[in-house]
């Protein structure tokens, strides 16, 4: 009996989870050296397939560069592992021994990761060695263009950590995703938190499904090289950037936005580099193919190189050509240059005022990419804090390469492959997530501080009581002069009583 795909895809993801719970309670015994053994174990075995997954991921999803994805493969594994390693993720993790606090982690419990076909072998790694790091199982939905070198990244890092005394189970995946089974999988009652890389209605959806989760967003990198800048050094990365795995990280620059006054000197060096200036007709052409309708990405553009770009929109450009830029004006949904385009491909504005080129940058943030990332290139450091002040994104990279150094290569920032965009984005973090991101921590605290807690006076006490009771205090008398004196005759211990039964009366 023939089972239809999306009802075969729901039960192996529901198998997947049902043995990563198993493995996951068992995991939880482990201590921090068993633990640390096997994360070093995993980053080593996928980074020595590094290669081998990039090639894979080439040739099944038709994107990017074999070369660069193996740095991300590099960068996902060893890079990664080197950030957490010595980070303590098992039972104490700190103790104040002044305030008296101890602090204690553990873990989530299942991770649902969700990987996108931009980067999709080096996405898998990271996710996994940060659940593992915390004592956590993950369950991985591959994107559908991308199912079988995702899978072979996973089996890699399974096959490690079983090796290294994991329990078997702990890393487990869908290999023939589906929407339905990765809106499933999110929304599992046996879910503890998502990890969720991709497109914007799947990281909605996995804001929506009840569980706590950590998504990103569009990353619509504007890039202003200010009059101060290397203007050489600074456009030889800028074009290294844009053109690493041909652009398909979402922190690579996207939109160029120079002062007038350097503006011919940055044009000459990117024709140095290897970019190629549209004419007006051949930028008419080249708009054609970067969106179908106004708004949406051409999906057929993504990671591909700036000369296939040029091939399919019918324009003829050197086959060394690296980038693609054409001038521009407006920043707009109808305006094909200024959306987040995942390729080769620049738009050139020209500001004539620093304000201006502040306002250019602003709007192409508000467009599609607010809380992402910004680059800057400038040598005057009033002007890189004034932009940290004022710009609504997580990250700005500065005088480097953004694609890269977001995720942490070039830069200080915690190698990651799933970059926040806080509150600016609708994010839960604007934080390179991390081992950190997947853990809780419960605290124990010691008295340190000797208080005095006033005890009510008798006063207040029967004024409260009063106040509350049905019965004020001349019924109460009456009632027990009644009882206690019948006949009106009245003693010393006869009064003694009536007092007593009162102040009984009233305390009930």
């Amino acid at each position: 009996m023939q089972f239809d795909h999306d009802l075969q895809s729901i039960q192996e993801m529901r198998d997947a989870v049902k043995r990563a719970k198993e493995a996951q309670l068992k995991y939880l015994s482990y201590t921090q050296e068993q633990v640390d053994e096997i994360v070093k174990q995993v980053a080593q075995a996928a980074y020595a397939k590094s290669l081998e997954l990039a090639q894979m991921a080439v040739e099944e999803t038709g994107m990017g560069v074999v070369e660069h994805k193996k740095m991300k493969n590099e960068v996902g594994s060893m890079a990664v592992y080197e950030s957490i390693k010595d980070e303590k993720t098992v039972g104490i993790i700190r103790e104040d021994r002044v305030n008296k606090v101890t602090e204690v982690a553990y873990p989530y419990g299942i991770v649902a990761g969700i990987i996108p076909t931009t980067n999709p072998t080096s996405t898998a790694i990271f996710k996994t060695l940060i659940s593992l790091k915390t004592r956590n199982a993950i369950v991985v939905s591959p994107h559908p263009r991308a199912v079988n070198c995702t899978v072979e990244a996973l089996k890699i890092c399974q096959e490690a950590a079983v090796k290294a005394g994991a329990p078997d189970g702990l890393i487990g995946w869908i290999s023939k995703p589906s929407m339905p089974a990765t809106n499933e999988l999110m929304k599992h009652r046996d879910v503890n938190v998502i990890l969720a890389t991709g497109g914007g209605g799947l990281v909605r959806a996995a804001y929506s499904s009840g569980k706590p989760a950590y998504g990103v967003g569009p990353g619509n990198v504007p890039c202003y090289i200010e009059k101060s800048a290397n203007v050489a050094k600074s456009v030889a990365m800028i074009v290294d950037s844009k053109s690493f795995d041909n652009g398909t990280i979402c922190a690579t620059e996207q939109a160029l936005v120079v002062d007038r006054n350097i503006k011919e000197i940055v044009i000459r060096e990117f024709k140095n580099n290897g970019a190629y200036f549209l004419s007006t007709e051949e930028k008419v052409l080249v708009e054609k193919v970067i969106t179908l309708s106004p708004g949406h990405l051409n999906p057929a553009i993504v990671g591909q190189s700036a000369y296939k770009i040029a091939e399919m929109a019918g324009v003829t450009v050197p086959q060394e050509t690296r980038v693609l830029i054409a001038e521009e004006t407006r920043v707009g949904k109808d305006v094909p240059f200024s959306i987040e385009k995942l390729s080769p491909v620049f738009p050139l504005y020209t500001a004539d005022s620093y304000e201006e080129a502040k306002e250019y940058c602003l709007k192409l943030l508000n467009l599609g990419g607010r809380g992402h990332s910004l680059a800057l290139h400038t040598n005057d450091e009033s002007i890189a804090n004034e932009f940290a002040l004022e710009m609504p994104v997580s990250r700005l990279m500065v005088n480097t390469l953004s694609s890269i150094g977001a995720v942490g290569a070039t830069t200080g920032l915690t190698p990651s492959l799933t970059l926040g965009c806080g509150s600016f984005g609708g994010n839960i973090t604007g934080d390179n997530v991390t081992a950190r991101h997947l853990i809780n921590i419960k605290r124990m605290a010691y008295g340190t501080k000797e208080v005095s807690v006033p005890k009510p006076s008798i006063k207040a006490a029967v004024s409260s009581k009063s106040e509350n009771s049905p019965l004020d205090v001349e019924k109460i008398v009456g009632q027990v002069l009644q009882q206690a004196v019948p006949k009106g005759e009245v003693d010393a211990k006869v009064i003694a009583e009536m007092v007593n039964q009162v102040i009984q009366k009233i305390s009930n």
